[in-house]
């Protein structure tokens, strides 16, 4: 088998295995109680279990098991990043949002059960997230699970998702240029993804001046997948994305395609794709699977 084989089936087995690692510790995590909450817990569990690549979770893993940490540690921590990744999704797809009625290829969670649920449910997996971060069971050093809770929750907030959604609203009624297009997908998707490389080094004990070149890659592979992400939205297939396609273009938003073209655009995916694997040439073959990452994130298709 060639390298490129290789690499597709280490990524293959990686998304695998991280699917149903996170998979069953929602399952374990978020049991549903014999009481009037039983609906709010199964709607957590509808949007939570069995949708999405976990990109996140298998990114924060594989950097992990870099620096040696225990695979259950990382998986808890990889819960809590998906944890609020879902959350955003919810409240995203919600008709004062973006009003989308599909995501995974299933309805969005407002129509499965109905709004104020939706709104409840990725309140409730919001706060979830910091609870399994501040337990023992995920680091019993209370500096590390401090490091994790500081990092998730300023990725999250005005300084990272939740303030590129913002700016994401705003630009529907704005014109924004290159650099504040790059900003905002810096915040709304970059921030989660550079979260999730770096809580796999604090969980590693890896120290803040160590982790530059993590840094890098997250950074650079964060602004390559908005570009493919806005690929998809202007060429994609509904049916394969298993979202609504073309809405961009609706809203009249600018994006990386709009600004670039589709090819230029696709150019520069590549090439900040390789500079994403460039960032890890300090690291030898245990490096392996982000490389894999970085190279799928423009070969995807959903």
């Amino acid at each position: 088998m060639g390298a490129v084989g290789v690499t597709d089936s280490l990524l293959a087995e990686g998304l695998a295995r991280i699917a149903e690692e996170i998979d069953g510790a929602f399952d374990a995590l978020l049991p549903v109680p014999d009481d009037a909450r039983a609906k709010l817990v199964e709607a957590m569990r509808y949007a939570a279990i069995g949708g999405g690549k976990r990109l996140r979770p298998l990114l924060l893993a594989a950097v992990a098991e870099m620096y040696g940490v225990q695979r259950e540690a990382a998986i808890r921590a990889g819960v809590a990043i998906e944890a609020i990744h879902v959350y955003s999704l919810i409240h995203d797809d919600l008709p004062c949002m973006d009003d989308d009625a599909l995501r995974h290829g299933k309805p969005t969670l407002h129509l499965a059960f109905d709004e104020a649920t939706a709104v409840l449910a990725g309140d409730s997996l919001h706060a979830f997230a910091f609870e399994v971060l501040a337990d023992t069971a995920t680091s019993p050093d209370p500096f590390t699970q401090i490091e994790l809770v500081r990092t998730l929750g300023h990725a999250s907030g005005a300084q990272g998702m939740a303030g590129g959604q913002m700016m994401d609203l705003v630009a529907e009624t704005s014109e924004f240029d290159l650099q504040t297009v790059t900003r905002l997908q810096q915040l709304k998707t970059g921030a989660l993804l550079g979260a999730a490389v770096e809580m796999g080094a604090i969980l590693g004990r890896v120290q803040p001046e160590g982790r530059s070149h993590l840094r890098g890659y997250a950074r650079d592979i964060g602004l390559a997948f908005q570009i493919a992400d806005d690929l998809i939205d202007h060429e994609g297939d509904a049916a394969v994305a298993g979202k609504a396609v073309g809405k961009d273009a609706v809203a009249g938003k600018e994006t990386f395609v709009s600004l670039l073209g589709p090819d230029r655009a696709r150019e520069q995916a590549r090439m900040l794709v390789e500079q994403a694997v460039d960032q890890l040439a300090q690291h030898g073959r245990e490096a392996d699977l982000l490389r894999a990452v970085a190279r799928y994130i423009i070969e995807r298709d959903h």
